[in-house]
């Protein structure tokens, strides 16, 4: 069986991404197996779990039932949901998500300090995700976008840690905050303010390699080298080049490095493994485990090689 038709055999989520990214087919075509997202696999079973109340799992960024003490962090409630439904490809205009969104911005409130939910927290880690998947559904986030332009740090781009006195920018925090502003960008057409920001935030990995530190040139952290699925907050160079190619930039000399990362990791039979699963507690997994071929690495890491060689 070859690659492609390995990644057809999946969920819809999977193949109408290779549909678009890989295959060439028609836009109809496409837009057919978008729609079944929806209805089908992965995408119709998160939708079935979201609460009256429109919240996954009974809470912003952390379950109701939360009290501490698990492995890892749990990723069950809405914003890492949203986020992943954002990655499935929902469509904005679907029933189910003209449906699901309203009840989110109704009743969703952070743990934080009760903010409502497309208002954003106080993290732009995670304000970042807000504004990708606020942006995304068709919500106007634009209070948020300019919150988190203002907390752009002065190496270029932004860290969680900021409030408590770091002046030092986090490839995690960063590259949540560039999804959301491109996302931000796609839905508005943005400003000359939010690409001068992006733009930043860009340079700031840009010039570390996508996972070096620019002081010493070591591998900031070795997870950076690991791609997972879901990836959530975390950063890794396979999400960075596909956030990249994504944005339409043109492929960067400072890339490369990355890119042969990327090359190494794919097997004699074409597919790329799943390096790791970030611990905690999860709907359901959409992977078959750590060591196992991948689909969602393999999508991914095929359209960023095809987008490399241009």
């Amino acid at each position: 069986m070859s690659v492609i038709d390995w990644l057809f055999e999946s969920d819809p989520a999977i193949r109408w991404q290779v549909s678009r990214d890989l295959t060439g087919s028609s836009p109809d075509e496409v837009a057919a197996e978008r729609a079944r997202v929806e209805h089908e696999g992965w995408g119709a079973r998160l939708l079935a779990l979201q609460g009256p109340d429109g919240l996954w799992d009974g809470g912003a960024c952390f379950p109701a039932s939360y009290t501490g003490g698990e492995p890892g962090q749990p990723w069950t409630p809405t914003m890492h949901t949203l986020q992943t439904l954002r990655i499935l490809g929902l469509d904005p205009a679907s029933e189910a998500a003209r449906r699901a969104i309203p009840l989110v911005a109704r009743h969703g409130r952070w743990e934080h300090a009760g903010q409502r939910y497309f208002d954003g927290e106080v993290e732009p880690c995670i304000n970042g995700r807000t504004i990708e998947t606020g942006a995304y559904f068709g919500v106007d986030v634009s209070a948020i976008v300019e919150r988190v332009i203002g907390e752009r740090l002065a190496d270029g781009g932004w860290n969680c840690e900021a409030e408590n006195g770091s002046v030092r920018s986090s490839f995690d925090t960063t590259i949540n905050v560039l999804d959301g502003l491109l996302e931000f960008e796609r839905a508005t057409g943005g400003s000359a303010v939010v690409r001068r920001a992006r733009r930043g935030g860009e340079e700031y990995l840009l010039e570390r390699g996508l996972f070096r530190r620019r002081s010493t040139g070591e591998v900031a952290d070795a997870a950076y080298l690991d791609f997972a699925f879901p990836y959530y907050w975390h950063h890794d160079v396979l999400r960075a080049l596909d956030y990249f190619r994504r944005s339409g930039a043109e492929p960067d000399p400072r890339m490369a490095e990355a890119v042969e990362v990327v090359r190494s990791r794919r097997r004699p039979d074409g597919r790329w493994p799943l390096d790791r699963v970030h611990p905690g507690r999860v709907h359901f997994a959409f992977e078959e485990g750590v060591g196992k071929p991948s689909r969602w690495n393999t999508l991914r890491a095929l359209r960023v090689l095809d987008w490399w060689r241009g």
